[in-house]
């Protein structure tokens, strides 16, 4: 996510797992004041390596903190372990980030297994083989003039929910080769364990954008309320293998008041968050929810 100018950033980390880039600048203490944009990726902490490109290319356009005769773009970022799918090889390269900055444009953004999302599943409380699509989700609520917007990848060990009855959507199935969810929040707190990874293989992460305008603390400060907003969707949230994530932006000087802009944030996030759910176009082998929904219906 690129910003036209630069953008007051804040962030708020939950969980044990996580895996983020860039985040010593975001300090109110630190003298460069802006980012100028934040990426989210797979590949665990290879997928670091995309923030390399970005900054390339924003270096090539004049995009950066100015330090003498040159300019310092700064690009926080977080990564999601996607690894334990498909080829563990395929990570995200400099390349790739510097292709992504340069087409990089307003506008309806994909969702589903593109991008962030490509590997993303979950409901992993048994691992892989009963777990089903993740993937990116997007969406935006409005407080007067003032616009929200968030952009989402979901990679959770729990399941997820609707936000507004709390029936399970997607997440653990009770066989492989099953369609009929479990609760995994229920099966732990019944005595479930959860079991031992190879490695990390969960963390939701995102950004929070808003034309409001903020300071660094305050931009934390949405972040924080935002997260909340993640516990209406996501079921166990934050767990210890879990590195969940979420920036917050500020890209413009509109007033607004903070307690209204945290709970517009807070409210928000369920939504996005439930929109990352996979596409049936995948080459990830979980199923995804809209197959899960269908057959249990009768649907073909």
């Amino acid at each position: 996510m690129l910003c036209d100018g630069p953008a007051v950033c804040g962030v708020e980390l939950r969980g044990g797992a996580n895996d983020v880039v860039g985040l010593d600048y975001l300090d109110p203490r630190h003298l460069v004041p802006t980012v100028n944009g934040v990426v989210l990726g797979g590949g665990s902490r290879f997928g670091g390596e995309a923030i390399w490109g970005v900054m390339r290319w924003l270096e090539a356009q004049g995009r950066g903190f100015a330090a003498g005769p040159t300019v310092v773009p700064h690009v926080p970022g977080a990564f999601l372990f996607d690894l334990g799918l498909g080829d563990s090889r395929a990570r995200p390269t400099r390349e790739m980030g510097y292709q992504a900055a340069a087409s990089a444009a307003p506008g309806p953004v994909a969702e589903g297994n593109v991008g962030a999302g490509t590997g993303a599943t979950v409901g992993k409380v048994h691992r892989i083989g009963r777990a089903m699509r993740g993937g990116i989700g997007s969406a935006s609520s409005r407080l007067g003039d003032v616009v929200v917007g968030a952009l989402v990848a979901v990679n959770a060990v729990g399941d997820v929910r609707d936000p507004d009855t709390g029936a399970l959507i997607a997440g653990a199935r009770e066989s492989p080769d099953g369609h009929r969810l479990i609760d995994s929040a229920r099966a732990l707190t019944a005595g479930g364990v959860l079991e031992r990874f190879a490695a990390p293989e969960n963390t939701t992460i995102g950004v929070v954008a808003t034309n409001a305008r903020l300071s660094k603390p305050e931009a934390a400060k949405i972040a924080s309320l935002g997260m909340l907003g993640f516990a209406r969707a996501l079921s166990p949230p934050h767990t210890a293998f879990d590195g969940d994530t979420l920036f917050a932006l500020s890209v413009g000087d509109r007033p607004a008041d903070l307690t209204r802009l945290g709970l517009v944030a807070a409210q928000g996030q369920p939504r996005f968050t439930s929109c990352g759910r996979g596409s049936e176009s995948s080459r990830s082998a979980p199923p995804p929810a809209r197959r899960r929904r269908a057959r249990a219906s009768g649907a073909r």
